[in-house]
């Protein structure tokens, strides 16, 4: 069955609800990126809540006006004209109040979503809304899903990408230095608001698949996801692109298979799961990358200290450290040093007087501020300063060939 799905096998209906979910994805990871990159995430959960009251005034004036108030077109509209209204008033209190910009989404979120709700109940009591279906808009709805909204979809997601592509290159200037594009003649207050008009056009195409609460997921967790992969922001770009794009394919499928799974809600589970086994498998950032190297940095630690121990003739009680000893061959079972361990043991100490020389000596400051008591000083100093410092401590002097 699964596998039907994936193939675009299970009927019409499904297969446009895969493709329209797909586009939708791509359309919102790469979208996203630049929200996340301008650490402006919660200005999306304002954009989404402020469509309800755009869906519920353009159904009322569809009826009135004696049309179909369920057409896609015209709830879309509506729907971009009031996040819009909400955007302008998310810019006028951060820019002209003292508001802090999350009281501002905060208020804007709020009060948006409180008049949609009272629309949405007012039309209830109409003749013609009983059965208007407009709270589908909330978490989403594909049943009945039809060519012509898959269409209004994939061009909404084509044009976006398209926006992007084009202004990619000062978007991005401006999520990560807003001032010094703004030194580079850039107009940052408008190039924010194409930013955020660019969100609300994926936020209002998004709505018939998962919803205007949901939407936010869908914009943030892929570009979330691809950060943990690179530090370059046109593969985030990318990544995020692909990620949204897989999370509503599948999230399309899994949900074709179970008629009672909601679409909306499994492509945002689906999001997350890639996001989590980027959390954990991601080679840089990820959390099993992040304790190897707490667990190589440890067996590092335990290893010098063995050896300065062994230096100056102390025992040992560390099992763990013994264990590495005599791993590495430097001691025998019974905590002996081997000829090995006795030559890495006396490098050791002598490398550890060395330090205590350039910590102390003003003209090797910057290579005084490298020592962290694990790294070899050869990496810092040259054999010339070093054989210097050995003049200076005495004894027999090892510069490295």
């Amino acid at each position: 069955m699964l596998a039907d799905a994936l193939l675009l096998q299970l009927g019409y209906n499904a297969t446009l609800v895969a493709i329209g979910a797909t586009l939708l994805g791509i359309a919102s990871g790469v979208t996203g990126t630049f929200l996340f990159l301008r650490k402006r995430a919660l200005v999306s959960d304002a954009v989404s809540h402020s469509t309800l009251p755009g869906v519920g005034l353009a159904f009322i004036v569809m009826v009135a006006l004696g049309g179909d108030g369920r057409n896609l077109i015209g709830l879309l509209a509506g729907s971009a004209l009031t996040a819009w209204a909400g955007l302008l008033c998310l810019s006028w209190l951060t820019r002209r109040t003292r508001l802090a910009e999350d009281a501002a989404i905060g208020a804007v979120l709020s009060v948006f979503f409180g008049v949609g709700i009272v629309l949405l109940t007012v039309i209830q009591t109409m003749t013609d809304g009983r059965q208007a279906g407009l709270a589908t808009f909330l978490l989403g709805s594909t049943a009945g899903m039809l060519r012509v909204d898959a269409m209004i979809i994939a061009l909404g997601g084509a044009l976006t990408l398209a926006l992007i592509a084009l202004l990619r290159r000062p978007m991005t200037l401006v999520a990560f230095d807003p001032e010094f594009a703004a030194a580079q003649g850039l107009a940052v207050h408008r190039i924010d608001l194409t930013m955020m008009g660019l969100v609300m056009a994926v936020t209002v195409i998004g709505l018939k698949i998962v919803g205007l609460i949901l939407i936010v997921a869908l914009l943030i967790i892929p570009p979330v996801t691809a950060r943990f992969w690179t530090d370059r922001s046109d593969r985030v770009v990318l990544l995020a692109g692909i990620t949204g794009g897989m999370a509503g394919y599948l999230g399309a499928a899994l949900s074709a298979t179970a008629p009672d799974l909601p679409t909306g809600p499994i492509i945002v589970l689906t999001g997350f799961a890639f996001f989590a086994a980027s959390l954990l498998l991601a080679p840089n950032r990820g959390v099993l990358a992040a304790l190897m190297r707490h667990l190589r940095f440890q067996r590092r630690v335990h290893l010098r200290q063995g050896l300065l121990a062994m230096a100056q003739g102390q025992p040992i009680y560390e099992r763990l450290t013994l264990r590495l000893l005599r791993r590495a061959g430097l001691a025998r079972p019974d905590g002996v040093a081997t000829d090995a361990g006795r030559a890495r043991a006396a490098k050791a100490l002598r490398d550890e007087k060395r330090w205590q020389v350039v910590r102390g000596d003003q003209t090797h400051e910057a290579a005084a501020a490298l020592y962290d008591g694990l790294r070899d000083i050869e990496t810092v100093l040259t054999r010339d300063q070093i054989a210097d410092i050995d003049r200076r401590i005495g004894g027999p002097r090892e510069v490295p060939s």
